[in-house]
């Protein structure tokens, strides 16, 4: 089957006018609100938008054939940008912060733990935590959504992770990531990025010690995976034994740098997932019934484990659109390091270029009503009509994200499990979307437990 294309691009190329500070380009809109600042790029001046960012020349992509060019060039013409210090602080050498033949190796040696067979083997802690998590719920019983998801999601990234899950343990990380999810966010939306990297901020401080505290943890337990004896089967233990072609093994701080990107994208991306799902969810009864009555089908009174997970057809849908109106990661950029093209129009080398899943998510052009919920939508005759990256919750190219079977698993397997025993139910009210490390919501989540 042929790949749908949208038609070619001819439009020029627009500037932005800059703020009356010209030394800020358009920093002031962008910090204020990046989400309705890259919606307004895309509404009022077209697919391709050139703006400044301070005295930095970016473009702002819309489209998904131009989005589709850059994420192919990754690792050659437009790689990843550099990230601000917190960031850099907190994965260290890591897979995501690696580039050309570093990036190979580690990507190499990280992918075999969490490939689809390794994946299998992880649905069942999935499902075990899930089930642990509704066991504890009961009717009638209030409680912070977001935080009870983000809790959840973390016994889950502890448990397949490092094999163990101590309330020491997930005090320390659920910390540490806290800190880390308010730093990173100041930096990459605000004012905060235009500072040094070599000043000592009060926020890259309090990361610093945070940090300080996430390794000494990390670091402990890759002394005791070394001591202990026989073979285990979680994430830890598979990065300490992969061997790469010249039979190298990763050292203990490349293998706490993996361990820590593996977590984040297996704690905090999955458990705003899961927030955003229950949000939606709640305005949609309907939509609710037909997942729980999907989840007592397939389930029936078994304990669930990954082969229901092609079976949660309707759960599946939901989590698809879940991730389309909000997802996790909003926004990807790089720079051309040489002069290229894309569209067919020139790009400078230096460059900054950006692309947010946010807004190509919500263009009507590829989604009828974009601003519905509407999970029934993911057809397989809708999915063979959508352009190729109109849809990238995950990235797309060579660095495409390499744990998002991991997530849609998890993500199905958990909502499955504990909706057809009791529903989250979000209060009334809009809860805005926070553009922030991650795609936060605005505001705390309050509901109530409601048995199914």
């Amino acid at each position: 089957m042929s790949v749908p294309t949208v038609p070619a691009y001819t439009e020029p190329v627009r500037p932005v006018p800059a703020s009356r500070t010209p030394l800020l380009g358009n920093l002031p809109e962008f910090a204020r609100d990046p989400l309705a600042f890259f919606t307004r790029l895309r509404d009022d001046h077209g697919d391709m938008v050139e703006w400044r960012l301070g005295r930095q020349r970016c473009l702002f992509l819309a489209r998904p054939d131009h989005v589709g060019e850059v994420l192919a060039g990754a690792e050659s013409t437009f790689v990843h940008a550099q990230m601000p210090p917190t960031f850099l602080q907190l994965h260290g050498e890591g897979m995501v912060n690696s580039s050309g033949d570093a990036w190979r190796r580690k990507r190499a040696l990280v992918q075999p733990a969490i490939r689809p067979r390794q994946v299998r083997a992880y649905a069942r802690t999935m499902a075990q935590c899930a089930e642990e998590f509704a066991d504890g719920l009961k009717a009638g019983e209030r409680l912070d959504i977001r935080r009870h998801m983000l809790k959840l999601t973390q016994r889950i990234a502890v448990r397949t992770l490092f094999g163990t899950d101590t309330a020491e343990q997930e005090a320390t990380v659920g910390r540490t990531m806290e800190v880390a999810q308010r730093e990173i966010g100041a930096e990459l939306g605000g004012f905060a990025s235009m500072v040094p990297s070599w000043v000592p901020t009060p926020g890259r401080l309090r990361l610093k010690a945070a940090i300080t505290e996430l390794d000494a943890e990390v670091l402990r337990l890759i002394k005791a995976h070394k001591q202990s004896a026989g073979e285990r089967e979680d994430l830890i233990s598979r990065l300490m034994t992969a061997r790469d072609e010249q039979g190298r093994s990763l050292t203990d701080r490349e293998v706490r740098d993996e361990a820590v990107t593996l977590y984040v994208a297996g704690h905090e991306t999955t458990g705003t997932t899961l927030t955003w799902a229950w949000y939606l969810l709640s305005d949609h009864p309907e939509v609710l019934a037909k997942l729980a009555g999907e989840a007592r089908e397939v389930f029936q009174d078994r304990f669930p484990d990954h082969d229901d997970y092609p079976r949660l057809t309707y759960t599946q849908q939901v989590i698809k659109e879940t991730l389309r109106l909000y997802p996790p990661v909003w926004l990807v950029y790089a720079h051309a390091t040489e002069r290229s093209t894309v569209g067919g129009v020139r790009i400078p080398a230096g460059s900054r270029v950006y692309t947010s899943p946010w807004v190509t998510h919500r263009d009507p052009r590829w989604f009828p009503d974009p601003e519905e919920f509407r999970p029934e939508r993911w057809t397989d005759a809708f999915d063979a009509t959508l352009p190729a990256h109109a849809w990238f919750p995950f990235g797309g190219g060579p660095r495409a994200c390499p744990g998002a079977r991991f997530a849609l698993v998890e993500s199905v397997l958990v909502l499955a499990t504990v909706a057809r025993r009791f529903s989250l139910r979000v209060d009334p009210g809009e809860i805005p979307a926070k553009a922030a490390l991650t795609l936060q919501p605005g505001r705390e989540v309050p509901g109530t437990v409601v048995a199914a």
